[in-house]
């Protein structure tokens, strides 16, 4: 089903944690955690919203969550 919906979808260069939550069928909290626990290879990069800051996933990323699944834990988490 993933392959699918990816397929259908253009591809991008960068997802927001909104549009990658949709992707995989999770929240948006539950990517969010996993970006700050290094589960999944994220960036922060500015929003547009002042001096905040916001989780982007590459397209190479999503590929790789769809073969593969999450990293394991990091030890320092």
């Amino acid at each position: 089903m993933l392959v699918s919906l990816i397929q259908r979808e253009q591809a991008k260069d960068w997802y927001g944690i909104e549009e990658f939550a949709r992707l995989v069928g999770r929240s948006p909290f539950t990517c969010r955690e996993w970006c700050r626990l290094g589960r999944i290879e994220a960036s922060k990069k500015a929003s547009g919203r002042g001096a905040f800051t916001a989780w982007v996933i590459s397209h190479a990323e999503l590929l790789r969550f769809q073969r593969e699944g999450l990293r394991k834990p990091s030890r320092d988490s």
